[in-house]
């Protein structure tokens, strides 16, 4: 007998083993565990710490744990309520996911810390998803409330990742290479925690530290899309892409990523008896119309034993997106609206529980990670009096869930790898 067939499903929780999964994925990108063994050879100079993100703090915490006798200075950059204690690094909070005033004076602060360095100097650059409004400083001619207005439009946009990104490298003072360029004529190596679809260095915090192949490209069609709110600087400097710099290398060293994530998940499904099925670590699109095809692919598990036989658990990762129309917009954010469109799609079909999350414990602006549903979700809501498809239209799938007592909260993780989705397929 296989282990999948010896899984004992009649004392199973599914709730707490799905929790157990995501905390999973979230242990695997905790810099205090993992940042140590990419660190380059010490310097003969001094060391400099910059960075920006949701885990930049810890990241910080994890330097000088790992260095304490290197003479270590710097600032980095996090989101409120994501600070780590430090002693040598200066740790500064700003806002998420709009920027603030204070996004910009740390920006500013960054590139401050880079003066007067050497070729025996370090920078040590730590970034990781949230980068791209903790660290924002208005390329010349714009305004932070240029960059403020932008940042509002790309989230209600429906627009992908690389596409915000495109946008906020070149709208920026420090991002698209530019805080390399400022490092020299030190050493710069980046330690990164990916969030982004394919790990591509120029987005994760919209690439500070990499060149940008795309500096020149006309973005003209991409404004257009954003609509008559967009500033007319940003509109012209969209449309009128400056040259191109010249190329340049990058150390670049992942030390957590979506997909090691989905592995460590992975790797409790097997210690369950249960079979893991990645379908990838870079899923975008809308988050509701994701919901629908889950629904279709875990069907597809229960009735035919197809693409993998039950007990399974399918596992993805990337950033899916939720386009806001005219209406009043609810709360809630991705992960929370994906599994809403999934319980809508499944109706109620036995033995099919998920849960989706932020690694970095919020989802969208909200203060829980994401969700978790199972076969009753769409009964008990109608049993609180809401109507699980109105509530999906409204946008309003975080008060579903919260009425429920389905939300999971971790708080601040520290950490950030994406989105983590959990389908789990169990028999009748």
């Amino acid at each position: 007998m296989s282990a999948v067939q010896t899984v004992d499903t009649a004392g199973f929780n599914p709730r707490a083993w799905l929790e157990r999964v995501f905390a999973a994925g979230i242990a695997s990108a905790d810099p205090l565990r993992v940042l140590a063994p990419f660190l380059p050879e010490k310097p003969r100079g001094r060391c400099v710490v910059v960075g920006a993100g949701k885990s930049a703090a810890v990241m910080a915490q994890a330097v000088e744990a790992a260095w304490p006798d290197v003479d270590l200075s710097g600032v980095v950059v996090t989101r409120y309520g994501h600070g780590a204690p430090t002693r040598r690094i200066e740790v500064i909070e700003a806002a998420h996911p709009v920027p603030d005033a204070m996004s910009e004076s740390a920006a500013r602060r960054i590139l401050g810390a880079l003066n007067g360095l050497g070729p025996d100097d370090l920078v040590l650059a730590l970034v990781s998803g949230g980068g791209s409004s903790l660290m924002a400083l208005p390329a010349d001619g714009l305004t932070l409330a240029d960059k403020i207005a932008v940042n509002r439009l790309l989230l209600a946009s429906g627009a992908g990742i690389n596409e915000m990104n495109r946008v906020r490298r070149r709208l920026s003072g420090i991002k698209g290479g530019r805080l390399a360029l400022a490092a020299r004529p030190a050493r710069l190596v980046t330690l990164a925690i990916s969030d982004v679809p394919g790990d591509d260095p120029r987005a994760i915090a919209s690439g500070p530290t990499v060149f940008d192949p795309d500096a020149g490209e006309d973005l003209g069609a991409l404004a257009a899309r954003l609509g008559p709110g967009l500033p007319d600087a940003v509109r012209s400097r969209l449309a009128a892409p400056p040259e191109p710099a010249q190329p340049f290398e990058a150390d670049f060293r992942l030390i957590a990523t979506p997909q090691m994530a989905l592995e460590a998940a992975a790797t409790v499904a097997r210690a369950a008896g249960i079979t893991p099925l990645i379908l990838g670590d870079a899923l975008e699109g809308e988050a509701r119309e994701a919901g629908i095809v889950m629904a279709g692919i875990a069907r597809s598990v229960k009735r035919h034993g197809h693409p993998v036989r039950g007990p399974a658990v399918l596992l993805s990762g990337g950033e899916t997106t939720v386009t806001i129309g005219s209406g009043p917009p609810g709360r809630g954010g991705r992960n929370s609206e994906f599994l809403l469109s999934l319980a809508v799609a499944l109706g109620g079909e036995p033995g099919i529980h998920a849960l989706a999350g932020d690694t970095d414990g919020i989802d969208g602006t909200e203060d829980a990670a994401g969700a978790v549903i199972s076969p009753p979700t769409l009964a008990l809501a109608r049993e609180a009096g809401l109507d699980p498809a109105a509530v999906l239209q409204a946008h309003d799938s975080y008060t579903l869930f919260d009425r429920l007592g389905d939300l999971v909260r971790t708080g601040p993780t520290l950490t950030n790898v994406n989105d983590l989705r959990a389908v789990l397929i169990l028999p009748d």
